[in-house]
């Protein structure tokens, strides 16, 4: 066992662990048997301390050495070689400095591990003094943040791209069924059963271009503003320097804030993004629900399309199958639509310079993008590309209702239409043939 000491006194930690005492205090502390911090998000932080180190390989030579050797434990974290050392809850007091701290603990003891040296050897390589040097949580986490979300984002825009082409080959592949159309779940006019798919791929479609866009706001940090974003104990040099290997490191076009203290205080740049996740679950759960209407039945109900029988649907009713995944899909429409009540709250509650529920925003973002991401998928391979239609009780429908009527109502007048509908109480055919009569 090694002792580990801060301001509120010693404990003992076993020798070869990587995590420290912050790291242990903080396990302690927010032990809420909830999940730990997102993998995506630490990785996101890891890179951040990547590129704090190498930017020091060449602003303190005298020191190259150590930043090399953090550098390599930087690495060896990407690489998933040590995962069980990051012990903290996604939901923590403090505006994620545990997070943080639980990286730098982790970061230092590899470090020193590299350089044949024990963990806890903090007068070599400390997690705070060189790990850390010219950082702060509040510019770290943030950063980190949004390269976790940029990254996911992507995967999810690439998700909807996907699903947008699967509903244009079903709007293309039912585009000759004729079908009833419904408002306000009422009979109202002819339609095809392609123009409802080709509806359903231009909503999907707007989904995906937002989020694409919107990646541009995400893309200007904080790093190097450190506290409030005034870049206490943090040197132009290297200011410039880390954004520069950031940039290298992740692939992605991110810019020096131009008000760094904006980026410090205030969220709304992730409301604006969950708001958009927002609006892609509703889109999702519009589709999802017509699907199941739909495919209603196999005779008791609407039955214009058939989804694929996944598995069995009921302990007790046999032959019962139900619609699986279009129900998932909701299911993960809500939790979205939740997380974004939670994302707009915490960022609401953001006093003065720093916001100290940035915990909850990075868990609620994330977790909607990977849940979306990944529903998104699974709805166009197991549901939307194995879509069957039924012509004939499309066509059924179509013929027991009047909602031919709809287009005799320029010619002969809305009122007169009413009153031949309501003369021949609603019988489509003759309903037709009086209507063609007063059309000669």
């Amino acid at each position: 066992m090694r002792t580990e000491k801060d301001k509120l006194g010693e404990r003992l930690l076993p020798e070869d662990a990587l995590y420290g005492l912050q790291s242990l205090r903080a396990q302690e502390n927010f032990d809420l048997d909830y999940k730990k911090t997102d993998w995506q998000l630490i990785c996101a932080i890891i890179k951040v301390k990547k590129a704090a180190a190498r930017t020091f390989v060449k602003l303190d030579t005298d020191r190259s050495e150590i930043y090399q050797a953090i550098e390599k434990a930087c690495n060896q974290v990407l690489a998933n070689q040590v995962s069980d050392a990051f012990l903290t809850d996604a939901l923590q007091g403090g505006a994620g400095t545990s997070t943080n701290m639980n990286v730098n603990e982790v970061l230092a003891n590899l470090a020193l591990k590299n350089l044949g040296k024990p963990c806890g050897a903090y007068e070599i390589i400390h997690p705070l003094d060189d790990v850390n040097r010219g950082q702060s949580t509040n510019d770290v986490y943030p950063t980190a943040l949004r390269i976790a979300a940029i990254e996911k984002l992507r995967d999810l825009s690439e998700a909807c791209a996907k699903l947008q082409e699967s509903l244009q080959k079903k709007e293309n592949a039912f585009d000759d069924i004729k079908k009833l159309g419904r408002t306000e779940l009422m009979d109202a006019v002819p339609i095809t059963l392609g123009s409802e798919f080709g509806a359903f791929a231009q909503a999907i479609a707007r989904d995906r271009w937002r989020l694409y866009k919107v990646e541009e706001r995400l893309r200007q940090v904080n790093l190097g503003g450190t506290a409030v974003g005034l870049a206490n104990n943090a040197e132009r040099k290297y200011r410039f320097g880390v954004i520069e290997e950031l940039r290298e490191i992740t692939g992605i076009g991110l810019a020096a804030a131009e008000y760094p203290m904006d980026i410090t205080q205030n969220n709304d740049v992730f409301v604006e993004v969950s708001g958009l996740l927002k609006a892609l679950a509703v889109n999702l759960m519009k589709i999802a629900n017509d699907l199941r209407l739909m495919n209603s039945g196999p005779y008791g109900g609407f039955g214009e399309i058939k989804l694929s029988a996944l598995q069995t649907g009921s302990t007790i009713m046999p032959g019962k199958v139900n619609p699986v995944i279009p129900e998932m899909v909701m299911q993960v429409a809500m939790k979205a639509i939740a997380n974004d009540t939670a994302i707009t709250l915490a960022a609401a509650h953001g006093e003065f310079e720093l916001n100290a529920f940035l915990p909850l925003i990075a868990d609620s973002l994330l977790q909607s993008l990977s849940l979306l991401t990944r529903s998104v998928s699974i709805f166009r391979e197991k549901c939307i590309d194995l879509i069957e239609a039924d012509r004939d009780q499309c066509l059924k429908w179509l013929n027991r209702s009047y909602a031919f009527a709809t287009g005799y109502t320029q010619s002969l007048g809305y009122d007169k239409v009413s009153r031949i509908i309501e003369e021949n109480d609603g019988q489509p055919e003759a309903v037709r043939n009086a209507l063609e009569n007063e059309s000669k």
